[in-house]
């Protein structure tokens, strides 16, 4: 099964802004469907059941508290005239909760051989870019001071991944609760 660990966007003015804005932006992409949005803590990949309990003990054994995350502006990967992701960033305090537990999870998961092959960067993807679309300056500067709201963060999920024709479906396998 392909899984990852994942923080989900549960506020409704979030979710509500980041539509608000995949229906203004005028680009030829693919938005993410608004109950996919989420973080990725960490990619593990396809894994057996086997070790899927072993993923489990882990990801318990991590202790966080609850904390705030501003979800403001937006960005591209790779870059502005290439891109291939349009995503939704964080303010920097928020940014870097995220950054510290992201590490957290990781280090939780390394010694059952799980690595990271980048650093974490706090973003939500609202776009994937399947076909060459150009440069997207021009356009991507008329949304990058917007505010899409404020969301507590207080729990993470390990998810399963099925890919289809339709695109992902996502399940929830565990959860693992802020201790405050």
């Amino acid at each position: 099964m392909r899984v990852f660990v994942a923080i989900e966007i549960t506020s409704d003015k979030i979710i509500n802004s980041i539509s608000k804005f995949q229906s203004e932006i005028n680009i030829n992409a693919k938005p993410v469907e608004l109950h996919n949005l989420h973080f990725t803590l960490q990619f593990l990949g396809e894994i057996s059941h086997d070790i899927l309990e072993k993923i489990i003990i882990a990801l318990n054994s991590v202790k966080f508290s609850k904390f705030q995350i501003d979800f403001k502006g937006v960005g591209v990967f790779p870059k502005l005239k290439f891109p291939r992701v349009i995503w939704v960033g964080t303010d920097e305090i928020g940014g870097n909760s995220l950054i510290e537990l992201a590490k957290k999870v990781e280090n939780a998961l390394t010694p059952l051989g799980f690595s990271i092959d980048k650093p974490f960067k706090p973003h939500i993807t609202v776009f994937r870019i399947k076909n060459r679309i150009g440069d997207i300056s021009k356009e991507m500067d008329k949304f990058k001071l917007i505010d899409f709201g404020i969301q507590q963060i207080s729990g993470f999920k390990l998810k399963q991944s099925v890919l289809s024709s339709k695109g992902p479906t996502y399940t929830d396998l565990m959860e693992v609760k802020a201790i405050s």
